[in-house]
């Protein structure tokens, strides 16, 4: 099994083409809006398990890359009333060439008769409309499809053997076939891919870093899930 990385929303940059959108928001780029606290971090701790890898720093109020062109919160509230032309130009200058990069080696991967084992990382806010959420990790999957529910639950299990209090659950915050790239990527490869998403309680985060320990729970556990 070849691991593949990514994160989709790793920063908060807007191109300077487009800054004019985005006056007096500074406050909004910089929250959970924005981008997803401490998961470049965390990419950046994983990524050395993977055979690729890959992450957006754009922030997703330009364009949201987890999502299908059709959706109705490609754009955000900033750029959905833009020309279609220029939704075009972010589409194919943002788009496009983040999703095709990482579908392009999937699909090279696959075609060298290689089993994908994508894990795709995001952060959650611990609170959301005024409730806490009760989760630690959680792990994100389409439970039809029989590969990714036993991946899930072997790295479940390896998480709690790492540290036992750790509250992970399955499909929470978000479930993991909702629209989405994993989602995506399994209606182009039915046999093959694994697509798993992650997605770690920002609690764990201060100044965009992921606590330590926390990382190193999780390289560990993902890579005794791999052998």
């Amino acid at each position: 099994m070849k691991l593949i990385v990514t994160c989709e929303h790793g920063g908060k940059t807007i191109p300077s083409e487009y800054t004019e959108y985005f006056k007096n928001s500074l406050e909004i780029l910089q929250s959970h809006r924005g981008f997803d606290f401490g998961a470049l971090d965390v990419f950046n701790a994983l990524k050395t398990l993977a055979v690729y890898s890959n992450y957006s720093a754009t922030s997703r109020l330009l364009i949201e890359l987890n999502r299908s062109l059709h959706h109705k919160h490609l754009f955000s509230e900033f750029t959905k009333g833009l020309a279609n032309t220029e939704k075009e130009g972010i589409i194919k200058d943002y788009y496009f060439p983040y999703r095709n990069a990482v579908e392009t080696e999937i699909r090279n991967l696959i075609g060298s008769n290689e089993t994908v084992l994508h894990l795709s990382i995001h952060s959650f806010t611990p609170v959301f409309n005024i409730i806490e959420r009760s989760c630690d990790i959680g792990i994100l999957y389409d439970s039809s499809r029989q590969g990714e529910k036993r991946w899930a639950s072997l790295l479940k299990d390896h998480l709690k053997t790492e540290d036992s209090n750790l509250n992970v659950r399955y499909n929470y915050p978000y479930l993991g076939k909702a629209d989405g790239f994993t989602t995506y990527l399994r209606q182009q490869f039915a046999l093959n891919y694994l697509g798993i998403e992650l997605e770690i309680n920002q609690k764990f985060s201060r100044q965009n870093i992921m606590h330590s320990t926390l990382k190193s729970i999780l390289f560990h556990a993902i890579k005794k899930a791999l052998n």
